[in-house]
């Protein structure tokens, strides 16, 4: 009995159905190449625009962090930007902590001068 069965998971005793080593490795290439082109290649390229962003920051620009505080740039070192957030009120973030570079036309929302 068990003779039989071992004859037939061989594949010898009929036709093989056997593809080939390339019809096997075709699903995985093009799952590959689905994650590269949906996944990989776009969070690359945010990546290198934030790196590029980080490093045009100058003084007198005006920034927000991760954490949403938004001011104006007073000082520079490598690691570390002090940002002005209101009058005489100075912070240091460390510069991977910049989320976006606020440019032109977008400045920061006035303070209202409403009295309640």
């Amino acid at each position: 009995m068990f003779e039989s069965v071992a004859w037939a998971m061989t594949g010898q005793g009929g036709a093989s159905g056997g593809g080939g080593g390339y019809a096997t490795l075709l699903p995985l290439v093009l799952m590959f190449a689905i994650f590269y082109f949906l996944l990989i290649r776009p969070q690359q390229k945010k990546a290198k625009d934030h790196k590029a962003m980080l490093a045009s920051v100058q003084k007198g620009d005006t920034i927000v962090t991760q954490g949403g505080l938004q001011g104006k740039v007073t000082g520079l070192t490598d690691a570390y930007l002090t940002v002005e957030i209101a009058d005489k009120v100075r912070v240091k973030v460390a510069r991977g902590f910049i989320s976006a570079k606020v440019t032109g036309g977008q400045t920061p929302p006035a303070e209202s001068s409403e009295k309640k």
